[in-house]
């Protein structure tokens, strides 16, 4: 199975819990799961447990370290301004991504924040990676909100 299909797992898990559907996993160099997670922010009541963040502290965490310079993180789902900010903070090497984000995206979109010269480190970024089927967990989710 790929990370960007466990990540969707993850979306998928979220959703049946009442959570918006984004899912996060972060892979090693040699692609190795170190650790996925689901949004929890409802769960949790922290605006900060988006997938991204609870993905990056759980592979933090496993590899004994504060940084993941060899990381990959795979979400479903463009990051935020507030996960793209720790994504250069973890010092990620690469950023795969689902679905854009046009609204509260800040990668492609909004503040666009690794290109910022206060961005102290920019990931390789790949956007678009099974777009449709990301986008359309969240369609669904918010439609049934409606």
């Amino acid at each position: 199975m790929t990370p960007m299909e466990i990540a969707l797992q993850e979306a998928r898990a979220a959703a049946a819990r009442g959570e918006v559907p984004v899912g996060a996993v972060v892979t090693d160099a040699a692609g190795q799961v170190l650790a996925r997670a689901g949004n929890a922010v409802e769960a949790l009541r922290d605006a900060s447990a988006h997938a991204e963040m609870l993905a990056l502290r759980a592979a933090a965490a496993a590899v004994g370290e504060k940084v993941l310079p060899g990381a990959t993180l795979w979400v479903t789902l463009e990051p935020c301004a507030m996960c793209a900010q720790a994504i250069a903070h973890f010092r990620v090497k690469r950023l795969v991504f689902g679905a854009y984000d046009p609204k509260g995206g800040a990668v492609d979109h909004g503040p666009r924040l690794f290109h910022q010269a206060t961005c102290h480190h920019a990931p390789e970024v790949v956007g678009g990676v099974r777009e449709n089927e990301a986008a359309a967990l969240l369609r669904g989710f918010f439609a049934g909100l409606r």
